[in-house]
């Protein structure tokens, strides 16, 4: 196999990657490489903000004020806590 390491986690949070594995007929190295895979870097976090707001200057001619973009992430947290309110 190429490139591999090893990494240390405790007992407990071993035993548990070995559940989640097991309950998603995987492993824990590809339930590993899947987190690491599919969680988003703050570069890149970054780089899809930049895009965004791109994207809405070509479709608006202008971009949101930083305090319209403050507004639509605290939304966007309540919606995600579910919170969400039509009231802002």
């Amino acid at each position: 196999m190429a490139d591999e390491t090893s990494i240390k986690v405790s007992s407990a949070a071993r035993d548990r990657l070995a559940v989640l594995a097991a309950e998603g007929n995987t492993t824990i190295r590809q339930l590993v490489e899947e987190l690491a895979e599919g969680r988003p870097t703050q570069a890149e976090y970054a780089e899809r903000a930049a895009q965004a707001r791109a994207e809405l200057a070509s479709v608006l001619g202008n971009v949101p004020s930083e305090e319209a973009e403050a507004k639509a992430r605290g939304l966007l947290e309540r919606l995600a806590a579910g919170q969400g309110s039509a009231a802002a």
